[in-house]
């Protein structure tokens, strides 16, 4: 990737995590990235090419961070936490989740970024419903919620105090939320 297109993708991804898809403009993207708007016009010839771009680095982004929470020795709960952590540095940082950030705009959006923001919602629910059920077998979750239930409402937690958060307290409101979202129980022993 070139210099100037990692800039103009690097810029417009934080955009869209602060104002999301209809709230900046080519010129807002030049202003920040100190860039003309004829180049970024060069390297993406429309707003949705460049935000599909951005959602698809997110994506991919994200994609690896979930398969290097899955390669370490950690239980379920652990697991979640380190998940709910990746959200925790967007909140320090004062960013919204772009895919967040572009659902919101359901109705007004693109039809392909549409698909590209349930893609990444359906992915993250997936490997949630995946943590979920381990810990449910090896008992380090609460065995009341089914994995679909549990990965809807973490999922739903953590994107929802993400927004508010970043409104009302930052990165110190959001870690409040991850420990309250901790969603153990004592072991369950065979002869009870």
């Amino acid at each position: 990737m070139t210099d100037t297109r990692a800039t103009l993708l690097s810029n417009a991804e934080r955009l869209t995590r602060t104002r999301g898809y209809a709230g900046f403009s080519y010129a807002d993207v030049s202003a920040v990235a100190g860039i003309t708007k004829a180049s970024i016009h060069h390297h993406f010839p429309t707003k949705e090419a460049l935000a599909a771009t951005v959602m698809d680095a997110y994506a991919l982004r994200y994609g690896e961070a979930l398969e290097e929470i899955e390669a370490r020795p950690l239980n379920a709960l652990d697991r979640i936490a380190a998940y709910g952590e990746l959200y925790l540095c967007g909140a320090n940082q004062d960013l919204g989740c772009a895919c967040g950030a572009i659902a919101v705009e359901r109705d007004a959006l693109p039809e392909g970024l549409r698909r590209s923001a349930a893609r990444f919602f359906e992915r993250h629910l997936e490997w949630l419903r995946g943590v979920y059920a381990a810990g449910r077998k090896n008992e380090e979750v609460d065995d009341r919620l089914a994995p679909p239930q549990a990965a809807t409402i973490i999922l739903s937690t953590l994107e929802g105090a993400l927004t508010i958060e970043r409104l009302l307290s930052g990165g110190k409101g959001f870690s409040e939320t991850l420990n309250a979202l901790r969603l153990s129980r004592e072991p369950r022993h065979l002869a009870d």
